[in-house]
Order: structure tokens, then C-alpha cells, then sequence
């Protein structure tokens, strides 16, 4: 009989250990979440910040200037860049939020949360999601920055394209490990 009561508690402890580790990272990485994509946001000001109407391009030749329908795109897509990261840092919040109000009903056990993890994976996951949106808005937004500064890449700027060559070769590897990472520990 003491052996059974025994092996419960090791049991419930091991359960409560878990639960407790299990939430700790669960908030280290929302708050990654949320910091990445604060960092992110700053970048998408900073893009509109460089571009000003009518600004020539550091090419020196007319037909290279970027006209106003780039510096409109540029506008809309750190617009909808924006739009994703804060929908992202929204969802994280909200979740961070809820796992620390429910760890703090509990005084015995404050690093024990019960949660719906259907609930915090596809949380998490949308999150996951709105910031590779953002990235994705962001991406472009950038190249339209590239453009307004350096040249049109219609005009074939060795700069421009360099640096929009360079941008693709390293964002997309990183987005796409991301997002595959993402859905390997939504479906563990």
C-alpha cells in the first residue's frame, strides 16, 4: 500500500514538473514572439522613415528614380507588415496573459497552469503564422526601400539588385525553416 501511494506522488510530481516546465517555455517563447516581432515593427518605421516624396535615387540617372506608385506600394505593404505583427504580438499576449492567470489561481502550485493545449497550439501557430506574414510583407517592402534608394531594378542598378539578390538568398532560407520548425511542433 505505501509503495502505491509512493509511486502516485512520483507520479503526480513528475506530472506537475512537466506541467510546469512545459509552461515556462511555452511563455519564453511567446515572449520571443513578441520581441521579434517589436524589433520587426521598428524596421517597417524605419523603411517609411528613409523615403520621402520625389526623392532621387542614389544611381543619378532620371529613368532609374523610383516614382510614386513604388513609394505607394512601399507605404501599403509596411502597412499590411505592420498589420501581421501586431496581430501576432496580439495572439501571443493574450496567451501569455491567459497561462499567467491561471498559474496565479492556483498558490500551492504557481508554476502549474491546466490549459487547453488545442488551444495554445493553434495560438501559437497563428502567431507563428502572422509574423512569417509579416516577414513576407516586410521582405517586400524593403526591396520597394532598395528601389526608392538605390534604383529602380528595372534599370538593372548593380546595387539594387545586388542587395535585393542578397535579401532573397537569406530571408527565404530562414522563413522557410521557420515555418517548417513551426508545423514540426504543432504537430508533436
Amino acid at each position: 500500500m505505501a509503495q502505491e501511494e509512493k509511486k502516485d506522488r512520483s507520479k503526480e510530481t513528475n506530472l506537475t514538473a512537466r506541467t510546469s516546465t512545459t509552461t515556462s517555455i511555452h511563455v519564453t517563447a511567446l515572449d520571443g514572439i513578441v520581441n521579434v516581432n517589436s524589433l520587426f515593427t521598428m524596421a517597417a518605421f524605419v523603411g517609411l522613415s528613409l523615403t520621402t516624396p520625389g526623392q532621387r535615387s542614389l544611381e543619378n540617372r532620371n529613368e532609374c528614380d523610383a516614382g510614386i506608385d513604388v513609394e505607394k506600394w512601399l507605404l501599403m505593404l509596411e502597412v499590411v507588415s505592420f498589420s501581421f505583427f501586431l496581430f501576432s504580438s496580439l495572439i501571443a499576449q493574450g496567451l501569455k496573459l491567459a497561462l499567467n492567470l491561471l498559474n496565479s489561481k492556483d498558490e500551492e502550485d504557481a508554476f502549474r497552469a491546466h490549459i487547453n493545449s488545442k488551444l495554445l497550439k493553434y495560438g501559437m501557430m497563428g502567431s507563428a503564422v502572422g509574423s512569417f506574414m509579416g516577414c513576407i510583407f516586410l521582405m517586400f517592402s524593403i526591396v520597394n526601400v532598395v528601389q526608392i534608394r538605390l534604383g529602380l531594378l528595372s534599370c538593372r542598378s548593380q546595387h539594387a539588385v545586388h542587395a535585393v539578390v542578397v535579401l532573397f538568398a537569406l530571408l527565404l532560407p530562414a522563413l522557410v525553416g521557420y515555418m517548417w520548425t513551426c508545423i514540426y511542433a504543432f504537430k508533436s
